[in-house]
C-alpha cells in the first residue's frame, strides 16, 4: 500500500482516517496538532500537570485504537477528542481518590446566587488563569466537565453534549449550576479576605480604657 506525504494542511477528519489505516506519520500530526487542548482539559480537570501529562498520552492511545470508529461530519475533532478525554480524566481522578465520589457536592448548603453570565471572565481579567483553575477544581465533576468545555475550551453546546454524550438541555442546565456554585465560592472567598483585612482595636494592659486608639492590625495567615 503507497502511503502518501502527510502535510500540514491536512484536515482532521482526514488525518484520522489515515490513522484507522495505520499511517504514523498522520497520527504524529495529528498529535502535534491538537496535544495542547487535549493537555489543557486534562490540566482543568485534574489540577495536576503529572496526571494531565498521563491523561494526554491515554487519550492518544485510545485513538490510535479506535480512530476507525470515529465519525466525520457528527460533530467535530475537539469533542471528539474531549469526550475521550473526559473518560480517561474520569478514570485518573477515581484512582487518585479512590474514596471520594466524583460528583460529591453539598449543594444544598451552596445558596442559589444570581451569578453573571459567565464569572470566569472577570476572575481571568483580574487574577489570571492560576486563579481560575483553582476555583473550577473546587466544582464537582458533572459541573467541572461543562464550565471547562463551554467557558474555558469554548465548545459549542452541541459539541459539549456530544463529548459528554448527553443532551443540549444537560449541558445548559449543568452549566447554569455550575457557574452559580462557581460565583458563590467566589463570593465566599472575598468575604473571607475582606474580614482578614478588617480593623480590630486593642488595648495595651495598662493602657486607661479612655484612652484607648484604633489600631488597624493585618492578618497574612
Amino acid at each position: 500500500m503507497t502511503i502518501r506525504p502527510t502535510i500540514d494542511r491536512d484536515s482532521d477528519d482526514d488525518l484520522i482516517g489515515r490513522v484507522a489505516r495505520g499511517d504514523a506519520q498522520a497520527f504524529a500530526l495529528l498529535f502535534r496538532r491538537r496535544q495542547g487542548e487535549v493537555y489543557r482539559f486534562a490540566l482543568h480537570m485534574t489540577g495536576a500537570p503529572a496526571a494531565a501529562d498521563d491523561v494526554t498520552q491515554d487519550v492518544f492511545m485510545v485513538v490510535m485504537r479506535t480512530a476507525a470508529r470515529y465519525q466525520a461530519g457528527r460533530s467535530g475533532v475537539a469533542a471528539w477528542l474531549c469526550g475521550i478525554a473526559r473518560n480517561c480524566a474520569r478514570r485518573r481522578i477515581g484512582r487518585d481518590r479512590p474514596f471520594q465520589s466524583l460528583d460529591d457536592v453539598a449543594e444544598e448548603a451552596v445558596e442559589d446566587v444570581a451569578s453573571p453570565g459567565n464569572p470566569l471572565v472577570d476572575l481571568t481579567r483580574a487574577e489570571g488563569i492560576a486563579e481560575v483553575r483553582r476555583a473550577v477544581l473546587t466544582l464537582p465533576l458533572r459541573y467541572r466537565e461543562v464550565v471547562v468545555l463551554c467557558d474555558l475550551q469554548e465548545l459549542s453546546y452541541a459539541d459539549a453534549a456530544d463529548a459528554l454524550g448527553c443532551a443540549v438541555g444537560t449541558v445548559r442546565s449543568r452549566l447554569h449550576r455550575g457557574r452559580q456554585l462557581l460565583a458563590a465560592k467566589l463570593a465566599a472567598r472575598d468575604a473571607v479576605a475582606s474580614s482578614r483585612e478588617a480593623p480590630v482595636t486593642s488595648v495595651t494592659a495598662n493602657e486607661p480604657l479612655g484612652t484607648v486608639k484604633l489600631r488597624r492590625s493585618r492578618s497574612w495567615a
